[in-house]
């Protein structure tokens, strides 16, 4: 059972296309999973149209109509995505959402704790990726300089707030400092959206850190 869930906000960001491109991905992961999400943004959509018919008529550009054919009309760039055999294995479904990403393969970070980057194809400079950290394990202690959002797509963890499991979501900011443990019954692999950076405490955990570009 799904928990944890984005915020109003976060929702009507998303409803609105005002999302960078990172938290978007991980908006449409978590609602893929997540039908009462689902029906919180339907809802939200239809909020929007009724604003949208309040709103006083405008002109549009004399070209509008010249334009918007054009771009219906050209040719759309190919998704880059992942060929079969490079894809990072999951011991879950793959989330559609990520289907047009390229995704890197598993590279070691630290004693049981592996991360990868998932480049978007309308967005290189999105800094998403992945976390998979083994039973037991612990990510170092850190805040936020500004907005990190996570999806759990495997396994648990608790980071002193609470519990996440598979399917819940998360975000954090510079008011949050927390140090996610994995539960000992299994490993856990996250999906992670940064803007800005994450705030490490301790030289090793800022060098690691800066290798992974969180």
């Amino acid at each position: 059972m799904i928990r944890h869930h984005p915020d109003d906000a976060l929702m009507l960001a998303h409803a609105a296309g005002t999302l960078g491109a990172g938290h978007r991905l991980l908006l449409d992961v978590h609602l893929e999973g997540c039908a009462h999400c689902r029906e919180r943004l339907q809802r939200l959509d239809a909020l929007g149209g009724v604003l949208l018919d309040q709103l006083a008529p405008a002109e549009l550009a004399p070209d509008a109509l010249e334009r918007t054919l054009a771009r219906i009309d050209a040719p759309q760039p190919q998704a880059a995505a992942l060929a079969q055999g490079a894809k990072p294995q999951l011991p879950t479904a793959w989330p559609r959402a990520m289907a047009g990403c390229n995704v890197s393969r598993w590279r070691w970070m630290g004693p049981g704790m592996y991360w990868n980057r998932v480049t978007l194809p309308d967005a290189d400079d999105a800094n998403v990726f992945m976390l998979r950290i083994g039973a037991g394990r612990m990510l170092p202690q850190h805040t936020h300089s500004n907005s990190e959002l996570t999806q759990v797509l495997y396994g648990a963890f608790d980071d002193g707030r609470s519990a996440f499991a598979e399917g819940d979501f998360d975000e954090t900011d510079a008011a949050i400092r927390h140090q996610p443990v994995v539960n000992t019954g299994g490993e856990c692999i996250c999906l992670a959206s940064v803007e800005g950076k994450v705030l490490f405490e301790g030289w090793l955990a800022r060098t690691m850190g800066a290798m992974i570009g969180m």
